[in-house]
């Protein structure tokens, strides 16, 4: 039985046969340009790990899909509200849709047109609200608390749930188990970090099977709550993030996640966006990837060097997704 509070790597665990009829593992994939870019020595490798790969662009349908199955005698015939900047919008719009419940999605009016499109073909129904005041009106959270009162709905949180890091932990288990079988030690594992749904998940993983790897994550500069959390040994709010990684401008990370984070997470450094703009176009012209900012930072932090890459084990990255529209990502890569 999953705690009211914290995820542990026994739910990581419980949630991969829940997930895995739903969705195949996204790859893991060496990346050489990597290695010779950062001039490793023989033996160590980079690997990425592609969530761009799922049937709903980001790692967020993991988390998602958990947090349906465990749900559903909750759920019933009511619908299920949540709010998201886009990436779980469409992850738990795609669980909605595989589990035959309605779901209304909170989504910014900034939202990329790839993921609120994305968000209506699986069937959900989409609010918005104007980001730009949010910090003073608090207009995001009290749509979705409307629409839970008035219409009922059983209210999904895109990170602050331990069922949705449990199933975002499903992905950190195919890295650690995929490694480990093949006889690699991970030294580094960078992670971006928003409301920690993903890093927290991931790091009970690294935490179980490689558990002396560091486990790094990844902010925007002028979004860096967790670092600044770290810091402070307490949960940290930053009341206007700004950062071209839509995806990662929650105002502080949960406080379900928040334990995992201070006890599995090594440290975190914050990357400018004009540095993620270059991974973004690093990881398009050597790897013909596309990927979102949100995405590209944890590679933005690597090739940067922003943290200490000293040692002599593998080198993970997780991309966390590619939802980005054609004429922004072609502005952001434009970068010198």
């Amino acid at each position: 039985m999953m705690s009211d509070a914290i995820a542990t790597i026994q739910d990581v665990y419980a949630a991969e046969p829940v997930i895995r009829p739903h969705v195949s593992p996204a790859p893991l994939i060496r990346s050489y340009s990597l290695e010779r870019e950062l001039k490793l020595p023989e033996g160590r490798q980079v690997w990425l790990k592609d969530y761009g790969w799922t049937p709903v662009g980001s790692f967020k349908l993991l988390g998602a899909l958990n947090w349906m199955s465990h749900n559903l005698a909750q759920i019933g015939d009511r619908p299920v509200v949540a709010h998201s900047s886009g990436n779980f919008a469409c992850g738990i719009s795609y669980a909605g849709m595989r589990f035959g419940k309605r779901v209304i999605v909170v989504m910014p009016d900034t939202a990329p047109k790839v993921k609120s499109e994305m968000t209506r073909s699986f069937g959900a129904e989409i609010r918005t609200y104007n980001i730009a005041r949010d910090h003073e009106t608090g207009e995001r959270d009290k749509l979705a608390r409307e629409i839970s009162e008035v219409e009922r709905a059983v209210q999904a949180s895109p990170y602050n749930d331990p069922h949705v890091i449990a199933g975002n932990g499903v992905g950190g288990l195919e890295i650690a188990r995929d490694l480990k079988q093949a006889g690699r030690r991970i030294s580094h594992f960078f992670c971006p970090v928003s409301g920690g749904g993903i890093m927290a998940g991931h790091a009970l993983a690294m935490a179980d099977l490689h558990p002396t790897a560091k486990v790094i994550g990844v902010e925007p500069t002028e979004a860096d709550d967790f670092a600044q959390s770290l810091r402070a040994g307490r949960r940290i709010r930053v009341d206007r993030p700004v950062s071209i990684c839509d995806g990662l401008l929650s105002y502080d990370v949960g406080e379900h996640n928040w334990p995992i984070l201070k006890r599995c997470v090594t440290e975190a450094v914050a990357v400018p966006d004009q540095v993620t703009r270059q991974a973004m176009k690093w990881l398009y012209e050597r790897h013909g990837l596309r990927t979102e900012p949100s995405g590209a930072i944890a590679t933005a932090a690597v090739l940067s060097r922003t943290a200490d890459l000293a040692g002599d084990g593998d080198i993970v990255i997780v991309l966390s997704g590619r939802n980005v529209d054609e004429p922004q990502f072609r502005e952001w890569i434009s970068v010198s």
